[in-house]
């Protein structure tokens, strides 16, 4: 079993959602932990929580969809912190539209924030792992990415990507020392992007807490997972991993199921609402840029 007190974490996605609960988690072991994300404000609220919980804390406010600067952001973070022991790619967004409404721009903000900056982040810190013969990187997937859902196919192709890298990678780092382990969640109650839209998930599908994602996070870092599925309520782990399995067998069959419990519906709401959001945000700023009329 692997111990996290005294290790040193980057966790990205930190200063909200899922980010600050694994934070507290990894506080809770005594870990050192490098919070990277955008918002400023958030990892400096989180900063004291850390601390008295027992934990380091070392904020960084940075953009991973910026993956040209990432060599310089890893050198800043081993002069702060020293070398990381533990990364754990948490950083995630969802758009949710029509495939074909999707703009170029959308795909690469996806892909890149879901997908290349954990590759990239991972590739960087690995040197040093190597060479120590000691490391664990623990990437947050999603049940999306063993089964795609409507409106939402840029988000799955992310995770799906992330998923079966993660399964690549343990395999090429087999016997180095270092560890590789995804974590699969399914709704996420409370907190998180699901959180955000304000849509409850539907009845059948389950929910979980994000202090259950947190303490996956830390089992499979003790334990050394490979694969880790969080979800809880009606759908429990063990049936959800018999559905998902059944599902490669019959697709067709998971279509229907997805259909059934409503996971359709509920995308199609939400792609609905972000449209009205964008509306308004971009109505709202027509009206600040509109020159008034003088007469």
């Amino acid at each position: 079993m692997s111990i996290i007190a005294g290790q040193t974490v980057l966790l990205t996605g930190a200063s909200r959602g899922i980010g600050a609960f694994i934070a507290r988690g990894l506080a809770k072991e005594n870990a050192t932990i490098v919070g990277v994300a955008r918002s400023q404000e958030g990892l400096d609220q989180l900063s004291a929580e850390i601390k008295a919980l027992g934990g380091r804390w070392l904020g960084i406010k940075y953009d991973l969809s910026n993956l040209e600067d990432m060599p310089n952001l890893v050198e800043q973070i081993n002069k702060l912190a020293g070398p990381i022991d533990i990364l754990v790619n948490n950083a995630g967004i969802e758009i949710y539209k029509n495939f074909q409404d999707y703009s170029a721009s959308e795909l690469q903000s996806v892909l890149t924030i879901n997908l290349l900056s954990a590759m990239e982040l991972s590739r960087l810190l690995l040197p040093t792992m190597l060479r120590q013969k000691r490391g664990h990187i623990i990437n947050i997937a999603s049940l999306s990415a063993k089964k795609g859902n409507p409106y939402n196919s840029i988000y799955c192709a992310s995770k799906a990507g992330l998923l079966m890298w993660s399964d690549s990678l343990r395999q090429e780092l087999s016997g180095t020392g270092v560890d590789v382990s995804v974590i699969c969640p399914g709704y996420v109650s409370g907190q998180g992007m699901f959180a955000d839209t304000g849509i409850p998930a539907p009845s059948l599908a389950g929910t979980s807490k994000p202090t259950d994602v947190a303490i996956a996070v830390i089992q499979a870092i003790k334990q050394n997972q490979a694969e880790v599925i969080v979800n809880q309520d009606l759908m429990t782990a063990n049936f959800t991993k018999l559905l998902l399995a059944l599902w490669q067998i019959f697709p067709r069959f998971g279509d229907k199921f997805y259909q059934w419990i409503g996971v359709n519906k509920l995308n199609q709401k939400r792609a609905e609402n972000q449209m009205q959001v964008a509306f308004k945000a971009d109505e709202s700023r027509t009206m600040v840029g509109a020159t008034p009329d003088l007469k």
